[in-house]
């Protein structure tokens, strides 16, 4: 069955930007330093995924999983600290096949 990859890699086939978070919300990751600001950070951008233009997004996205491989990638260093970790698990939420 396919699973979803979730790298960092130099170069991508299609960008999404309305699955990044807004500026303002990179801004404020960006000084995310403890769990309490990462968990609000976490809850805001779960709330920019929400909007339809996202949602829609994501939910081709794990439909798309259940039929082929793809990766997710971003240039954050660490996935834990990243938008990615939380785009997997709303992918997850939509029933995706994860690797």
């Amino acid at each position: 069955m396919p699973k979803t990859q979730f790298a960092k890699f130099d170069f991508y086939d299609v960008w999404l930007p309305n699955l990044a978070p807004s500026q303002e919300l990179v801004t404020f990751a960006l000084g995310s330093q403890d769990e309490k600001s990462w968990k609000a950070f976490e809850r805001r951008f779960r709330a920019e995924m929400k909007r339809p233009d996202a949602a829609r997004v994501l939910d081709v996205l794990a439909a798309l999983s259940r039929q082929t491989n793809f990766s997710l990638g971003c240039y954050c260093e660490h996935e834990e600290r990243c938008h990615r970790s939380i785009l997997k698990k709303l992918l997850a939420e939509r029933g995706a096949e994860l690797a």
